[in-house]
């Protein structure tokens, strides 16, 4: 009898001891659960943020490039390409002429037409023109020679030119705007535009 006590009590501790195991691991295995998941939802979040503040952050940085655009403050020059470089160093040889002419004072009035590079125009279809330069849209024109070669001019509406051109018609307040195509200049046609001589 006292033997099958001892093998209850010893099946109840065996028994106990089972359960008072498995509570053990269970407080084991929590921790390490915790570890297991929490971190994941940590990077999970940090990820999150850190895609968030690029987002702010390039939002803000485009935001202060603006505010701070270059051209913004007194004394900037633009870079120049090498080919504004090359036409400026063509040029230079009229500074001389430039600084002794005495041009028009103010604002005044020319009479525009437009011209193309074409050999029925010009006699010519390489586009070289009296400065040794060749034409380019929105830059070039061709003045009576009262106006040296190399003459900056603006004319409202249209822009800042430079006098690189001449031509046998060009006399008196004729300027010639270059424009790449026939159609452009025929729609063009002739107008009396305001003008004013840019001093560099």
């Amino acid at each position: 009898m006292l033997k099958i006590i001892n093998l209850i009590t010893l099946i109840g501790f065996i028994v106990r001891g089972k359960q008072l195991m498995r509570i053990i691991s269970m407080l084991v295995s929590l921790p390490m659960l915790w570890a297991m998941i929490v971190p994941q939802q940590v990077l999970a979040a940090e990820f999150a943020n850190t895609d968030e503040t690029k987002t702010n952050f390039k939002i803000e940085e485009n935001i202060i490039i603006k505010n701070r655009a270059p051209y913004n403050f007194p004394g900037y020059e633009p870079v120049k390409t090498v080919e504004e470089l090359r036409r400026e160093k063509v040029l230079a040889r009229f500074k001389d002429k430039i600084a002794k002419t005495v041009f028009p004072e103010g604002k005044f009035t020319i009479n525009a037409s437009a011209y193309t590079a074409a050999a029925d125009e010009c006699g010519k279809s390489d586009g070289i023109t009296a400065s040794g330069l060749k034409v380019k849209e929105n830059h070039t024109i061709a003045c009576p020679p009262q106006f040296p070669l190399g003459t900056t001019m603006k004319i409202e509406g249209y822009g800042t030119f430079v006098c690189e051109d001449r031509g046998g018609a060009i006399k008196g307040n004729h300027v010639d705007i270059y424009m790449q195509t026939k159609a452009q200049a025929f729609a063009f046609g002739r107008r009396n535009l305001t003008a004013e001589i840019v001093v560099n």
